[in-house]
């Protein structure tokens, strides 16, 4: 495992803290008046999802956390447990519970090739592909108005979350969303 120094430690890297493995979502390294540097970060633990805030100093390392990534595919969702399998190994059937999935869920349809992220052989979250493509099921009707401020509505998908997109957007649209952040990039193809 490779260990970092404090100034290290930065947005999208995963370290081991108290022995389970955390992602650094913000740090910022800076002066505290006349003392040494230090890099506050923000981390969120990637076994229970909790956000917790840390000071590291000038004088602390950590150690990056060894993750394995493997290919699966999603299945079914039934009652908050999500069912995937081995890609190419459909028989090899696993479940992971809600918790673990979190607000993943929103943008997870059968058939779906993701990554499993692995620490210490066990499970302890997915990776899905930065956009996926998705059917808008419901969009109310565009209405002409202000849209001076770039005006928007919010669109139902295919697996029933609720997206944000411009007026343009119809029902039986095919939409690419950014599946880190929920935002619509684009219509794909129109109905």
């Amino acid at each position: 495992m490779a260990v970092l120094s404090y100034s290290e430690i930065e947005p999208k890297k995963i370290i081991l803290f108290n022995g389970d493995p955390y992602e650094v979502i913000t740090s910022h390294v800076f002066n505290m008046q006349m003392r040494r540097p230090v890099n506050q970060t923000k981390l969120r633990s990637l076994k229970n999802g909790k956000v917790i805030e840390i000071t590291f100093r000038q004088s602390e390392t950590v150690e990056e956390a060894e993750i394995d990534y493997q290919n699966i595919t999603f299945i079914y969702h039934n009652r908050g447990e999500y069912w995937f399998c081995e890609e190419g190994n459909p028989k090899n059937r696993f479940k992971l519970g809600e918790e673990l999935i979190g607000g993943k869920a929103d943008y997870l349809k059968a058939n779906t090739p993701i990554e499993a992220m692995k620490f210490e052989d066990e499970v302890i979250g997915i990776k899905l592909p930065l956009k996926m493509e998705f059917k808008v099921i419901e969009a109310p009707p565009s209405m002409r108005g202000n849209t001076a401020q770039g005006g928007g509505k919010k669109v139902t998908i295919e697996t029933g979350a609720m997206i944000g997109t411009p007026l343009f957007i119809n029902a039986n649209d095919v939409i690419s969303v950014n599946t880190e952040t929920g935002e619509y990039v684009e219509r794909v193809s129109k109905a």
